[in-house]
C-alpha cells in the first residue's frame, strides 16, 4: 500500500515538474522475473525508471546511502531499494537479486556503478549480466534521457525540464550462448541507440 501510495504520487510529480515521457513500457514483461539494465543520469532515474511501469520495481543502490542518513535508507528501503558495496564483488548483493528474481520481480540495475559526467553512457560493468546468465532471467534494456540536465551532478536539487524513459527490447542470455560479455556489449549498444532515439524524440517535440 506504501509502495503504491509513493509510486503514484511520485508519478504525478515527475509529470508535472519534468514532463516525464514513457516509450516501449510493453517490453517489460507483466510478470515474471526480469533484469532492468538502465544509463544512470541522476538521482531522478530510480524514480523515472519505476514511474514508467505498473509493477513493483527492486533496485540496487550503493551502500553508503543507507549509511549516510538512516532516515533516508530506511526509506528507500521501504520503497524495495538494497544495498550493494560499489567497486568489489558484493556475495551478498548478487544473493539477494537472485532472492528477489526467484520471487519473480523486477530488479532495476545501473551498472555504470555512478552518475554521468557528461550525460552520455559510459562503461558498464559485467556483473549483473553474470546473473542474468546464471538465473536465465530476461534483461531489459532502460534509456534514461533529460535527467542529466535536470539533476546535474554539480547541483544539489532538481530544476524543471524535459526527461523520458524508453524501455528495449528483451535480451536473453541463450541468444547469445550464455556469454555475459556478448551480453554485456549487446546491452550497452541498444541503450546507446534507444538513448539517441529519446534524446531526438524530445528534441523533435519541442522539449
Amino acid at each position: 500500500m506504501w509502495y503504491r501510495f509513493v509510486h503514484f504520487w511520485a508519478r504525478v510529480l515527475l509529470v508535472v515538474f519534468f514532463r516525464l515521457r514513457i516509450f516501449g513500457r510493453n517490453n517489460v514483461p507483466l510478470e515474471g522475473p526480469v533484469i532492468l539494465v538502465s544509463n544512470h543520469q541522476s538521482f531522478l532515474d530510480p524514480a523515472l525508471v519505476d514511474a514508467g511501469l505498473n509493477r513493483p520495481v527492486h533496485y540496487m543502490a550503493r551502500k553508503s546511502l543507507f549509511m549516510r542518513f538512516a532516515p533516508f535508507g530506511r526509506l528507500i528501503s521501504s520503497l524495495n531499494a538494497f544495498p550493494v558495496e560499489r567497486g568489489r564483488g558484493d556475495i551478498k548483493a548478487v544473493r539477494e537479486v537472485l532472492r528477489r528474481l526467484k520471487s519473480d520481480n523486477v530488479v532495476l540495475a545501473f551498472p555504470e556503478g555512478t552518475r554521468t559526467h557528461t550525460g552520455e553512457i559510459g562503461d558498464i560493468k559485467p556483473g549483473i549480466f553474470m546473473i542474468a546468465v546464471r538465473s536465465g532471467v530476461p534483461v531489459v534494456p532502460v534509456a534514461v534521457e533529460g535527467a542529466f540536465d535536470a539533476w546535474p551532478r554539480d547541483s544539489r536539487f532538481p530544476r524543471p525540464g524535459a526527461v523520458g524513459v524508453r524501455f528495449g527490447a528483451r535480451l536473453r542470455a541463450d541468444e547469445f550462448g550464455g556469454d555475459a560479455e556478448k551480453m554485456r556489449r549487446a546491452c550497452r549498444k541498444a541503450i546507446c541507440n534507444l538513448q539517441a532515439t529519446l534524446r531526438a524524440t524530445l528534441k523533435g517535440s519541442g522539449e
